[in-house]
């Protein structure tokens, strides 16, 4: 597959900068959770539900998703698919400006900023290591 026309990824980044003033019945914004390959993606809706979704074909190549981030997808498109699909959904939209989307009526009070799936109390990432604990002081006095 070859390289995108410049003018299709402005096109694509263009679509997806502002939000929509409302949304479709069938229509969500969804959070990613995991890319799993071949423009498909698990996502999970504001009350928690896991779905997999397939990213949108003008989308494709043009803009990464990251996880973590927010999409907008439409669950109409489930319809459409054979019955024993995983898929039930397709991303319609990026979100790439999130303030500008949270302001949004729409946008999922579950959703709330600094809220992530993973575990970040453990986390040790960005803190100083331990400081000297008893064990050390032990060693210091040695023989």
């Amino acid at each position: 597959m070859g390289k995108p026309k410049r003018s299709n990824v402005l096109a694509a980044a263009e679509e997806s900068a502002t939000p929509p003033d409302q949304l479709a019945e069938s229509q969500s914004v969804a959070r990613v959770v995991k890319a799993e390959g071949n423009n498909l993606y698990t996502c999970t809706l504001p009350n928690t539900k896991p779905i997999l979704v397939e990213l949108e074909t003008r989308f494709r190549s043009t803009i990464w998703i990251k996880r973590g981030g927010y999409v907008l997808v439409d669950l109409a498109s489930a319809d459409e698919r054979p019955p024993n699909s995983r898929v039930v959904g397709e991303i319609i939209n990026v979100v790439r400006d999130e303030k500008e989307w949270r302001k949004r009526p729409y946008w999922p009070k579950q959703f709330t900023k600094n809220t992530y799936d993973d575990d970040d109390e453990d986390s040790t990432v960005g803190k100083m290591p331990p400081s000297g604990s008893e064990d050390e002081d032990e060693d210091e006095d040695g023989p």
